[in-house]
C-alpha cells in the first residue's frame, strides 16, 4: 500500500529523466521534476497527518478522479482545473495512484522535441520523411526548422532513425550529424533506398500517412 512519501518519490523517480528537488527551504515539500523542462509533475508534502501528492491532470480526468475517490480533491495551492491532490490515507488502490502519477509525468514531459523524436520513430524501414512531414506529425507543420535542430541533438541515434529524414527535395544532409559526410547515404542504402547525387526519390521512398513535402 502506497502510504509513505518515500514510496511516492521512488515511483516518481522511476520515470526517465527525472530528479528530486526541495525548492522552498522547507523539507515538507519534496518534488520530482522532469529534466527536459525542469517542471515538477509530483509534489509531496504532509498535511493533517497524511502524506499528500499533487499531480497534474487533464481537466476531464480531474473530475473523474475526484468523483471516484473522496481522497482525491482539487489541487492544494495549485490551479484547481489542472491539478489534483491525492491523500495517501489507504483508501485509493496503488494502481490508481500510479496511473495518476504516470499521467502527470506524461503531461509535464510532453514537449515539441519529444514529439519530434516519436514521429521520427514512426518512419518505416526502407522509407524516408521530410522535415515538414515530421513537423506535421509532431503537431505543427511550421516547426520544420525545429525538427532539424532536434535531430542534430538526437540523444539516441540507435532508436531514433534521424538518417531517414530528408529535405523537401529529397536531399540528404550535407554533413550528417552522426558520423559525417556519406554516412546518411550508406545507412539509407543499407535499407534498400536508392540515393543518387545525394538525393532520394520521394515519389518512390517517402512514407505514406502524411504527404507534406513543402
Amino acid at each position: 500500500m502506497m502510504k509513505t512519501r518515500k514510496q511516492a518519490l521512488e515511483y516518481g523517480l522511476s520515470f526517465p529523466d527525472t530528479y528530486q528537488d526541495a525548492p522552498f527551504r522547507d523539507d515538507n515539500w519534496q518534488l520530482v521534476r522532469y529534466k527536459g523542462n525542469k517542471k515538477a509533475f509530483l509534489w509531496t508534502y504532509e498535511k493533517d497527518g497524511y502524506v499528500n501528492l499533487n499531480v497534474k491532470v487533464h481537466p476531464d480526468k480531474a473530475i473523474f478522479w475526484r468523483n471516484a475517490y473522496e481522497s482525491v480533491m482539487p489541487g492544494y495551492h495549485q490551479n484547481k482545473e489542472h491539478w489534483n491532490t491525492i491523500i495517501l490515507d489507504g483508501s485509493i488502490p496503488d494502481q490508481d495512484i500510479m496511473v495518476m502519477i504516470a499521467d502527470s509525468y506524461d503531461l509535464i514531459s510532453d514537449s515539441p522535441t519529444k514529439r519530434i523524436y516519436e514521429a521520427v520513430k514512426q518512419i518505416p524501414y526502407g522509407y524516408v520523411a521530410t522535415y515538414a512531414q515530421i513537423a506535421e506529425m509532431a503537431g505543427d507543420r511550421k516547426m520544420a526548422r525545429a525538427v532539424g535542430n532536434a535531430l542534430h541533438r538526437n540523444p539516441d541515434p540507435d532508436c531514433i532513425p534521424c538518417y531517414r529524414v530528408v529535405n523537401a527535395k529529397g536531399e540528404l544532409a550535407g554533413g550528417f550529424a552522426f558520423g559525417g559526410a556519406g554516412v546518411q547515404a550508406k545507412l539509407l542504402e543499407a535499407e534498400g533506398i536508392e540515393v543518387k547525387a545525394g538525393r532520394v526519390d520521394l515519389d518512390k521512398y517517402q512514407m505514406t500517412g502524411s504527404t507534406t513535402t513543402e
